[in-house]
């Protein structure tokens, strides 16, 4: 084809497919998302189990006597417990570990073996912890289960930005998001309907079910086809690239986008150490964000409602049942707005949802903060009506997450790497995620116990904090191509000082 004829990309970065979606990709995405699926359970799992009297009782019988013995104990402290934070994190250490391994995994093999094995990691995990005789034995199944988790972060998001088309792949990526509220709802109503079985078992039924999703990522991945990125980033012969991008786009001109791949393919085999390259100054506003989102993203507060919302409803003085229905009311708050988040990303931008979702969370954040601080004291209980507010105000802040921060911590860093640093670079932001994460998992209940109503406080402020970040430094990203990224950094205000035109570019 002569070179006049050839269509690399309009002025405003798009191919000639702009709106066009196949039904080979929304199947292929659906399946994928199934880790976000599974991901989202062991969110929701752990704090409802946890919060079981018959859980307590077999693994944690002091925290159970505390809770129903000892009056004296500060409200906010009756969950204190080293033993039971680390059952909850011990899946995100595992996570930050396994998401490196999975980077070598995702760059030599392809995104699809790192899916399969995320999916076998699962399963392994939902036997150990539905089995659990002992809390040690536990703590391997959360293990196991973190090793899937970060499997699963670290290949899903990428795949899904590569299989969508660009003005389309907000909404697409999104449905990874979507799955975790799903599977933090599927989660929430499972404990609620398990802790109601007479015995005292109804704890294993909860963690055997993380089998049953697990069971469709693995079978499911087998089918999956490899991206067209990833195709020929490991060496596939242009033809072969091209039919599956054909295949992908449904249409048959896709030599624009294949050029692209190509270039990046290109600059992919001159780099030898993606982890020292990405240090350079070019890929200096990549690094900040792929440290800075997660981080961020973190210390909204967001996982402490979801995996403590169940005890934090029963400080407040809500029954086992009640606490555990309140968890599901704020599952399905947060995978609405999800939903609606994903309708409106690729027409109203990234930046839109940020900044509007920030502000939402801010001001309900401390509203629960002014509330329990007035109304809620280290003894005793708050009345119903004012519980009944906090639940409200957790649900606008839970919305507030669900339009914004959750699905695009997730979109962002997985769409604004070039490809010679993008596997890379999504572990980065994996492994900040889950060690953040785990910090917060970790220090939570303590936190409570000393920071008592202050701990909305403390959130409250970083939700400022990082809503004031994203105004000044975060460019929109919205329908630009994923392989042509680069540019929206070279004419962003600040960032255009630092990367220049390819300045201290080095091949490493």
């Amino acid at each position: 084809m002569a070179v006049g004829m050839v269509m690399k990309a309009d002025e405003v970065g798009q191919y000639n497919y702009r709106k066009k979606i196949t039904v080979f990709v929304v199947l292929s995405c659906m399946v994928a998302a199934m880790g976000g699926i599974l991901f989202g359970y062991d969110i929701g799992i752990s704090g409802g189990v946890t919060s079981m009297d018959s859980f307590l009782k077999k693994f944690f019988p002091k925290v159970y006597r505390r809770m129903k013995e000892d009056n004296k104990i500060s409200n906010y402290c009756k969950f204190e417990s080293e033993l039971l934070t680390s059952f909850t994190s011990s899946l995100y250490v595992a996570g930050l570990i396994a998401s490196f391994v999975a980077s070598i995994i995702t760059d030599s093999f392809g995104r699809k073996p790192t899916i399969i094995a995320a999916g076998i990691a699962f399963l392994a995990g939902s036997g150990f912890g539905g089995w659990g005789y002992n809390v040690y034995m536990l703590i391997l199944g959360r293990v196991l289960l973190g090793v899937g988790v970060g499997f699963a972060n670290q290949s899903v998001p990428l795949y899904l930005s590569e299989m969508a088309p660009p003005t389309l792949r907000g909404a697409i990526n999104i449905g990874f998001q979507f799955s975790v509220g799903t599977g933090v709802l599927m989660a929430n109503l499972i404990n609620y309907g398990t802790q109601k079985i007479e015995g005292g078992w109804g704890w294993r039924i909860s963690l055997e079910m993380a089998a049953a999703p697990a069971s469709v990522l693995t079978i499911g991945a087998i089918f999956l086809s490899e991206t067209p990125n990833s195709l020929i980033q490991r060496g596939a012969d242009h033809e072969k690239t091209k039919k599956m991008l054909q295949k992908v786009r449904g249409a048959e001109d896709v030599q624009a986008e294949l050029n692209d791949l190509i270039e990046a393919s290109n600059t992919t085999k001159t780099i030898k150490k993606p982890f020292r390259n990405i240090l350079q100054s070019n890929y200096r506003p990549q690094l900040v964000m792929a440290i800075a989102i997660p981080f961020f993203q973190q210390v909204t507060g967001i996982n402490v409602i979801a995996f403590y919302a169940p005890i934090l409803f029963r400080t407040i003085g809500l029954g086992e049942s009640a606490s555990l229905m309140s968890a599901v009311v704020t599952g399905s708050v947060g995978i609405v707005t999800t939903f609606l988040s994903m309708l409106s990303v690729d027409k109203l931008g990234r930046r839109t949802l940020f900044m509007s979702g920030g502000i939402i969370m801010f001001v309900s954040q401390i509203m629960v903060g002014a509330v329990l601080a007035a109304k809620l004291g280290d003894e005793g209980v708050i009345s119903k009506g004012w519980s009944y507010i906090v639940l409200i105000l957790i649900c606008i802040y839970v919305a507030g997450f669900g339009w914004s921060w959750g699905p695009l911590g997730w979109l962002v860093p997985s769409e604004i790497f070039p490809l010679e640093i993008r596997s890379a670079g999504q572990s980065i932001t994996v492994a900040v995620g889950f060690l953040f994460t785990f910090i917060i998992a970790q220090t939570f209940l303590a936190m409570l116990c000393h920071f008592k109503s202050g701990i909305f406080f403390f959130f409250g402020g970083w939700v400022l904090v990082m809503t004031v970040f994203v105004h000044f430094l975060l460019p929109e990203t919205k329908n630009v191509p994923i392989e042509q990224m680069e540019r929206v950094w070279k004419g962003h205000w600040f960032w255009k000082n630092v990367v220049g035109e390819d300045k201290d570019k080095e091949v490493i």
